[in-house]
């Protein structure tokens, strides 16, 4: 037993919460991962976890222990990596999570150009727009459009994300167009529930966030079907940019307060911190960044161009 074998013990028992989730998880049992976490703690001189009989909590100096070895960790996995990968190609199951309307669109196509590619990887596609715990339901890699904020998760940029304020033709010949957000307040609204502001629509005045609250017709939890709603004039729509493109490419939506828009958030990759990174999941992130910068070159990607949003490059 070395010291590295007791990181691991100690990283894995405060990633599970508990000795006996630990010993679950790794295959071993509690009193050999409680053992070594003990040896850890007498090898450093200091007590990094503090236990009772009902929850388990890290003291200060076993939270800086805890990022640190977790990093070292990391770093030894990718350097076998980096190795074994110069020596056998990438295959697999690759287990991915990913936004239903995203995979519906441009993921999809992605995934089957990556696949083309990568003949000896298979993958598994779950498409739900809520945020999986990817440790505890066991995928390799996540696509998510947000703020990223989760500091236990290694993630990297694909691409910029915009939404755009639509409404239909029909739908705008009834009323005045807004001007300015504040024109938004009580109108009707078509509710996509995966934003997080749900009907308080936020926008940006200068430097000056807005919050707009918005009179519900219909709440939903796709933009897809979101979409559909705006097309049938039911309300003003705050859609994702690569849902309402086309529409807004041939008319039959209008882009609206495009002055007034949020600004980007973007398009990750995200992986456990302190997860094995096998080279399926290298390879498949590397696709991704490719894929999406050229993408970008194309005028063809998740985020309107800087002219006008109207302004459309076709994919093919």
């Amino acid at each position: 037993m070395d010291t590295v074998t007791r990181m691991q013990a100690f990283i894995a028992v405060v990633e599970a919460g508990g000795f006996s989730a630990a010993a679950r998880r790794t295959a071993k049992s509690k009193a050999l991962i409680s053992k070594y976490v003990k040896d850890l703690e007498d090898e450093l001189g200091v007590r990094l976890l503090n236990r009772t009989t009902r929850q388990l909590s890290l003291t200060e100096v076993g939270q800086a222990y805890f990022r640190e070895a977790g990093e070292i960790l990391q770093r030894i996995d990718d350097l076998a990596d980096s190795v074994r990968d110069t020596h056998r190609e990438p295959r697999g199951l690759l287990r991915i999570s990913a936004p239903r309307s995203f995979g519906d669109a441009e993921l999809g196509h992605a995934i089957m150009e990556f696949l083309v590619a990568q003949p000896q990887i298979a993958v598994d596609l779950r498409l739900d727009d809520r945020f999986v715990d990817l440790v505890e339901e066991a995928f390799d890699v996540a696509i998510r459009i947000t703020e990223l904020t989760d500091s236990s998760l290694i993630a990297r940029r694909l691409a910029d994300f915009r939404s755009v304020l639509t409404a239909s033709p029909a739908f705008l010949a009834e009323r005045a167009r807004p001007q300015v957000p504040s024109d938004l307040i009580g109108q009707p609204g078509i509710i996509d529930t995966n934003y997080r502001g749900r009907h308080n629509w936020a926008f940006r005045d200068g430097e000056e966030r807005v919050v707009i609250p918005m009179a519900p017709r219909i709440e939903v939890n796709s933009p897809e079907v979101a979409r559909l709603a705006a097309l049938r004039g039911l309300g003003y729509a705050r859609l994702p940019w690569f849902t309402a493109r086309e529409a807004l490419a041939d008319g039959r939506l209008v882009a609206l307060l495009e002055d007034y828009e949020p600004r980007s958030t973007a398009i990750y990759a995200v992986y456990p911190h302190r997860r094995h990174l096998s080279g399926k999941v290298r390879v498949f992130v590397d696709f991704l960044v490719g894929w999406f910068d050229s993408c970008r070159q194309k005028g063809f990607s998740a985020t309107p161009p800087p002219a006008r949003v109207a302004a459309l490059v076709p994919s093919s």
